[in-house]
């Protein structure tokens, strides 16, 4: 019988070893796989200022015909499908990092908009919704007076 000097250090690293591989099996992925492809969702900017709420939607790749934008009680929802090229016989892909597919995305806006007046423009991939305030909610100056 061998005399073996014991590591505690090893059963910690058998452990993680163990917890990485269930968690990959969770997952779906077995050792030396690139990860699943995940759906893609566009990330997007929003920015108040005095008079409006602003919204930046990366979407590159889409045409303005492809992107929908709805405003129902206090939800802005963005929507669209950017579609993948067609696998072609003469040529096979080695790698594919892009995501493809459709995304939604909704926000659910302060009660101080003006719905009806929501603005959408689309530039260099990127969707740029501008919703209003109402005139309400600007802020007011109330002068004190001497009693």
């Amino acid at each position: 019988m061998s005399v073996s000097r014991w590591d505690p250090f090893q059963d910690l690293q058998s452990f993680r070893d163990e917890m990485n591989r269930t968690v990959n099996r969770w997952f779906g992925r077995e050792e030396g796989d690139e990860p699943a492809p995940r759906r893609w969702v566009p990330a997007l900017d929003v920015v108040e200022s005095k008079d409006a709420y602003n919204i930046d939607v990366e979407v590159p790749g889409l045409r303005p015909e492809d992107i929908n934008v709805t405003v129902d009680r206090g939800m802005l929802t963005v929507q669209g499908e950017r579609r993948s090229e067609e696998e072609k016989g003469d040529r096979s892909y080695h790698r594919v990092e892009r995501r493809y597919g459709s995304f939604r995305r909704s926000i659910s806006l302060p009660g101080d908009v003006d719905a009806s007046r929501v603005q959408a423009t689309y530039d260099n991939g990127v969707l740029r919704l501008e919703v209003p305030k109402t005139a309400g909610s600007q802020p007011k100056r109330i002068e004190v007076k001497q009693g």
